[in-house]
């Protein structure tokens, strides 16, 4: 049996857009948002933000590792925005130390979807995390909407099988 259509659809979104909206928790509980760029490492199946220490978003990730991340398609001109495919991933978040094979691992993911981000790589304050998936909400288009086990996500992030 084949890979199930809105799996496809869920890969190639995620592989097509860099950028998404982090939703941490603050000391106080409070939602916060910011925008992240991604990458995709395909041998763990995980995320991989570059954070830096000074940004709201990486203290609240450390006080309360649960996250969300939204990922959505780019806007077609004359097309409803309402059927736009996007995919909302709860994750757990973990800074990578620094100077660790998963730290310089991180590093060679980003540094693959993000060349031009290496200088930023050796700035001490900032930081490798990885998402570990926990499940998924994906919205394929105007009915299409289902929600997603871990597995069924880290399908998604692996490369497609041929």
């Amino acid at each position: 049996m084949g890979e199930h259509s809105l799996t496809r659809a869920l890969r190639e979104l995620l592989l097509a857009r860099r950028t998404a909206a982090l939703g941490t928790r603050d000391a106080d509980g409070e939602v916060f948002v910011s925008m992240v760029p991604f990458a995709i490492d395909p041998s763990t199946q995980e995320l991989v933000l570059h954070v830096s220490g000074l940004a709201a978003h990486t203290g609240n990730l450390q006080r309360h590792p649960r996250v969300s991340l939204l990922v959505t398609a780019a806007e077609t001109e004359g097309e409803p925005v309402h059927a736009l495919p996007r995919v909302t991933l709860d994750a757990i978040a973990a800074i990578a130390e620094p100077g660790s094979e998963a730290a310089a691992r991180a590093r060679d993911v980003y540094l693959q979807r993000f060349p031009e981000a290496e200088m930023m790589t050796t700035l001490g304050d900032f930081r490798f995390v990885h998402l570990q998936v926990q499940g998924a909400r994906q919205v394929a288009g105007f009915g299409a909407a289902r929600s997603l086990p871990a597995d069924e996500v880290r399908n998604a992030l692996a490369p497609a099988k041929e």
